[in-house]
């Protein structure tokens, strides 16, 4: 059995930030802690203003020799870091364990998936950089080119720390920009200290990626730094909407992920114990705190009962605890705070009528699954974005219904439809409200092809995809070329 030197051993990252080379913080260090058991991990370093300033210089100053260096060089480094990324896959899975509170399969699924993502952004280098466009004018040479948008501010949310960095770092760099990350400070290793030792490793040029683990303070001092050009930014609505508006004051391009209530649309004529499984997992995966969740059923008033039974069996077939335990399916929720709120939401929600038919308790931060049946508009738990593992069911009569209820919230991420008959379905998603829509799925699916990204309060439409991560991490220049400069009139 081949063993591999730890990637991220602790007198490496402690008490540092990671900006050209391992320093010491301007604002102090807080502690790394393992959700499930609240174990200590370490201190992590917290990044001050004045480390945002001087990180942006250095990284601006080097973007302009890597914006030189080919493309398909470029996409060298990054499959090296892709490599690496499988080499270390156990290490770095246990780290989101830890970390995030996450099972160990869904952790293991985030390492190769974010190996798939940078191998595709690699891939970017390689493709042509413009086109010769047309022109009416005679004599005349007219080209549009791809430049790169140049220093990238990238600010991640705890869940999904490792592929949610990899998804927005990889194409940045591909497309020829330096990298600022600020991963969250609750899971600064898997979400920040992994990317800046794997690139280490890969021989990424020094100055060009930076780690500045941190709060709002050190967000916001990211996202107003004036040699920072862009800003791409996963996380709550609430936060967006205030780097949205920061950013838009200084008129720098942002690329928004936000939040979202989606909805699950079982209708009458769907295969209920299939539609069921999907929706536990599209519920419970990950404690339900995912951007994607499936966070509020609606079912056709038919199959209502034989639906809620069939989620309820699930529900109560799932194992809560430590995630380092194989037979473990839910994790614990990622913080007090959040654990607290999700038995808010599950408590308004039963006070205004709604029926717990399992679950709605907790035992500190482990969550049990929860299936609410009677939940209508102007619940909680039908309102409110939940970020737990908690299934609201709502019915409804008919399909207009269904779209209404769909519709009927700020947020536009994500949807799906389960039906027999997917004219019927497709109908239905035609006149849904979200960036993605499933048909006969569930909510949480995550590819690298297919653009991911929200309307509404659910973001600005920089969806992340190999379709879509050529245009959000550049700029078109045009450019004209005459022999001689030719005769005005004036």
């Amino acid at each position: 059995m081949t063993t591999h030197a730890l990637l991220t051993p602790t007198e490496v990252w402690r008490a540092k930030i990671y900006s050209n080379g391992w320093k010491n913080p301007g604002l102090g260090a807080e502690s790394v802690i393992e959700k499930a058991t609240g174990a200590k991990l370490g201190e992590i370093g917290i990044a001050s203003p004045e480390d945002v300033s001087v990180a942006a210089a250095l990284a601006r100053e080097a973007q302009k020799d890597w914006a030189k260096t080919p493309g398909p060089l470029r996409g060298d480094v990054l499959r090296e870091f892709a490599r690496l990324v499988l080499v270390h896959a156990d290490e770095l899975a246990d780290q989101i364990v830890r970390e995030t509170g996450s099972i160990r399969a869904k952790a293991l699924w985030e390492v190769h998936m974010s190996a798939r993502e940078v191998l595709e952004a690699a891939a970017l280098g390689s493709q042509p950089v413009g086109v010769l466009t047309s022109t009416a004018e005679a004599g005349r040479q007219s080209i549009a080119r791809r430049i790169p948008v140049g220093v990238v501010g990238i600010i991640t949310p705890w869940n999904s720390p490792f592929i949610l960095g990899s998804r927005a770092i990889g194409p940045a760099l591909a497309m020829g920009n330096s990298v600022i990350l600020k991963p969250d400070s609750q899971t600064p290793v898997a979400g920040g200290v992994s990317f800046a030792r794997l690139f280490e490793e890969a021989g990424l040029p020094a100055g060009l990626f930076h780690v500045l683990p941190g709060g709002a303070d050190t967000g916001a001092a990211l996202v107003k730094e004036p040699l920072v050009d862009m800003i791409s930014f996963t996380g709550s609505t609430r936060v967006g909407r205030q780097i949205g508006s920061i950013a838009g004051g200084q008129l720098k391009r942002v690329s928004l992920e936000l939040g979202g209530n989606n909805p699950y649309i079982v209708l009458d004529d769907a295969d209920i114990e299939a539609a069921a499984s999907a929706g536990a997992w599209g519920a419970f995966f990950h404690q339900g705190q995912i951007c994607l969740t499936a966070g509020r059923h609606l079912v056709h008033e038919k199959v209502a009962d034989a639906y809620a039974e069939a989620l309820v069996k699930k529900a109560r077939a799932l194992i809560v605890g430590d995630p380092f335990d194989e037979k473990v399916q839910l994790g614990p929720i990622i913080n007090e705070r959040q654990a607290a709120n999700v038995e808010r939401i599950v408590a308004e929600t039963l006070a205004k009528g709604a029926k717990a038919l399992t679950g709605g308790s907790r035992n500190g931060l482990f969550f049990e699954p929860t299936v609410i049946t009677g939940v209508t508009r102007g619940m909680a738990a039908f309102d409110e974005e939940i970020f737990g593992p908690v299934a609201p069911i709502t019915t409804f009569r008919t399909d207009d219904e269904a779209v209404e209820l769909a519709n009927a919230t700020e947020y536009g991420l994500v949807a799906a439809v389960a039906s027999a008959n997917l004219a019927r379905a497709q109908s239905i998603a035609d006149r849904l409200h979200a960036g993605v829509i499933h048909i006969n799925d569930q909510t949480v699916l995550h590819e690298v092809y297919g653009p991911i990204g929200g309307v509404g309060a659910s973001g600005n439409g920089f969806n992340h995809s190999t379709l879509t991560n050529a245009d959000q991490f550049s700029e078109w220049q045009w450019i004209t070329t005459r022999s001689q400069i030719p005769v005005y009139p004036f």
